[in-house]
């Protein structure tokens, strides 16, 4: 069995080769009790633990994202690092955050989401990958059917979007869940909670979205 570790911003340890039976054991004991993130492709298992850069930088965006859609009155429905697997393909993921937008309708009364059992993967996951040598997710969420990711490594946001074949996924100037949003502001207001606080910034937020619906 192979291992690598390297920490920043993330510690992270890859295994393999793992089993998928023992990584939907893994998944399911760590799942109540640990904020570590699960990633399973072909053999390897990626469990990455977030410190506190990770951590602060995924509250933050997720934040954005959930005040954003309160201001455009769109309904949304947050399920976190929810684990995302599929045992056909044997494919699964633990996004730093992930959210239901346009299939909100879907799941909006279920308090168990399982795409084993046919539920539709969210619209849009969030990836903070700062520490270089991961796993390559974006397959992993392509095949789960994921249809946006945000990813952010530090200093750059980058946004991409599936495919018209649905298989990859290429980069986006625009946001499929938030058309008007300007993809060079998000990382500005990272850089401004650091400066006058994450309430101040957020308050700029809530009024940057209101007007733009003027």
């Amino acid at each position: 069995m192979k291992t690598l570790t390297k920490p920043q911003a993330e510690n992270y340890m890859i295994l393999y080769p793992i089993s998928w039976e023992t990584f939907g054991r893994m998944s399911e004991e760590l799942s109540e009790n640990s904020a570590k993130r699960l990633t399973y492709d072909g053999e390897y298992l990626q469990i990455m633990s977030p410190l506190v850069e990770h951590e602060n930088n995924n509250w933050f965006i997720s934040r954005l994202i959930f005040i954003m859609a309160e201001e455009l009155d769109l309904n949304i429905k947050s399920v976190g690092s929810l684990t995302l697997k599929r045992d056909d393909i044997k494919k699964g993921i633990e996004p730093d955050a992930c959210f239901y937008l346009k299939n909100e309708p879907l799941v909006r009364n279920k308090q168990y989401i399982d795409l084993n059992k046919g539920d539709v993967a969210p619209d849009l996951a969030i990836e903070i990958d700062i520490t270089s040598g991961s796993l390559d997710k974006f397959p992993i969420y392509a095949a789960l059917g994921v249809e946006e990711i945000w990813r952010y490594d530090g200093q750059v946001l980058r946004f991409y979007g599936l495919n018209k074949n649905r298989e990859i996924y290429e980069e986006m100037s625009k946001s499929i869940a938030f058309p008007k949003l300007d993809i060079a502001l998000i990382p500005q207001w990272l850089e401004q909670r650091l400066i006058i606080g994450e309430t101040a910034v957020l308050k700029q937020v809530r009024k940057w979205v209101k007007e733009q619906k003027n």
